[in-house]
Order: C-alpha cells, then sequence, then structure tokens
C-alpha cells in the first residue's frame, strides 16, 4: 500500500504535487522534494500515454505515489496509466453516484471491479502478475473530484460509493458551475466547500482540494480547515513564481 493511502486511512494530510509540464525531468525534480503523491494531469495537457509511462520511469525510484487525473470516467485511459504503473487515478467532474461507481469499478480487477489484466510494467511484465493482481484492488486509489454544483447536490449519493479513497474539489471549476469564476472567497463558493467538509466528515470519506496558490500557507490553512488529500500548487506555478522572485517582483 502507498503512502498516500496509508496517511489517509490513518486521518493524516497527505500532500501532492501536480504536473501539467510533459517532461518526466519535470516529474523526477518533484518526485524528489517530499510530496506523497504526484498528479500528472491529462484533462487539461497534451500529454499522451507514452509520456506517461516515461514519467513512471521518471519517478519510480523515488517512491512517490504517481497519479493519473484523467480525461474523464474512461476505463480505457485508466487501464492505461495503471498498466504503466500508476498508483491511481483521480477522475474529473463525477457528478452523480452511478459515475462515482464506474471509478471505482474501472480502476479495479474482477470480481468487484472492471479492469482488464495484462503483463505490463505494473505487473513487471507479468514476473509478479498474481501478486499485483491479488494486492491490486486494495492498494489502488481512486479519488473523484467534486467540482460542480450538480455533484454538490448529489454529494450523499456520491460519498455513500464504495471504493473511494478520497475526493477531491476542483475549486475554480466549481467557483465557474456556480457562475462565480474564481471568486473563491464568494460565501455561496465557501459554503459549498464547507457542504463538501460536512458530507466527508458524515461519510467517513478524506476530503481533498486542489490548493493552486504556491503560498505554504495557503496549503497549511486547507490542512486546518479539514482538507486531508491536499494538491499543492502547479509545476507551472512554481516556474513563475520563482522567476519572479529573481526578478524581485513577488506578488
Amino acid at each position: 500500500m502507498g503512502q498516500t493511502k496509508r496517511k489517509l486511512q490513518a486521518g493524516e494530510a497527505a500532500y501532492g504535487a501536480w504536473q501539467m509540464i510533459g517532461h518526466p525531468t519535470v516529474a523526477e525534480l518533484l518526485a524528489a522534494e517530499g510530496f506523497d503523491w504526484l498528479c500528472v494531469d491529462l484533462e487539461h495537457t497534451p500529454i499522451d500515454a507514452q509520456t506517461f509511462e516515461n514519467v513512471a520511469r521518471a519517478v519510480r525510484p523515488s517512491g512517490v505515489d504517481l497519479l493519473a487525473r484523467l480525461h474523464g470516467c474512461d476505463p480505457l485511459q485508466t487501464k492505461t496509466v495503471l498498466d504503466a504503473g500508476a498508483q491511481g487515478v483521480i477522475v474529473p467532474l463525477v457528478n452523480t453516484a452511478q459515475q462515482a461507481a464506474e471509478a471505482a469499478a474501472m480502476a479495479r480487477f474482477p470480481p468487484v471491479g472492471t479492469r482488464g489484466a495484462a503483463f505490463s510494467r505494473a505487473s513487471d511484465f507479468g514476473r509478479r502478475f498474481r501478486d499485483y493482481f491479488l494486492a491490486h484492488n486494495e492498494q489502488v486509489l481512486v479519488v473523484p473530484m467534486i467540482e460542480h454544483i450538480a455533484a454538490v447536490e448529489n454529494l450523499d449519493a456520491i460519498l455513500s460509493t464504495p471504493g473511494l479513497d478520497a475526493i477531491l474539489i476542483g475549486p475554480y471549476d466549481l467557483s465557474c458551475s456556480m457562475g462565480r469564476p474564481g471568486e473563491l472567497q464568494h460565501p455561496e463558493v465557501q459554503g459549498a466547500l464547507e457542504a463538501i467538509l460536512d458530507g466527508c466528515r458524515r461519510h467517513g470519506v478524506p476530503p481533498g482540494i486542489h490548493v493552486v496558490s504556491t503560498a505554504a500557507s495557503a496549503v497549511q490553512e486547507a490542512v486546518q480547515r479539514g482538507f486531508r488529500f491536499v494538491g499543492c500548487g502547479l509545476d507551472t506555478a512554481f516556474v513563475i513564481d520563482g522567476a519572479r522572485r529573481v526578478l524581485g517582483r513577488e506578488g
């Protein structure tokens, strides 16, 4: 079992980096900094399956839990990234209990899931096939994204779905769906965040949020608020912020 899942089950915070730049060296740099997980964003970037496989090779020595944000609730893409060596998937725009159940199933082998088995990098090309198959369903990490007001309205049904290891709020998408694009501090948006936190407490599902800001204080504020699966910044934002600091243009 990866460190991320162990921490979540223990009620601890698990910190992740977010990769938008499609290069294995970027993943290698981030993975060596002590994050629990690294998410490669396949939804909003041109990163393809071959690049993802190269990223998996690059981060393997670090022990970081490699995750992929998918295009959507896509069983084929799920199989591709898990075969390449991902420890789990982040599934965008999960708005219903049915979609949550599909997300949980597509990442797991039968009889509880629908993932197809293969001799792939994940099972050391078949050399660890049986051990990998027997352990995978318990070890894989499945995280649906709550990023639309429709998901908030269906929250109890979504959180009642078996097989979810955490949820992840996409705050910008959520604000857009509420007619408040980017207004993350608006009372209506903050009210939706509190409703999600309350729902997670009731159902025992670790709440998560992507803190897009690169400020350490913003990450710690999220943890103090109760979030446990915490995405920290973006690789692109790290580059921009570093360049601005060198030029004396912070903020």
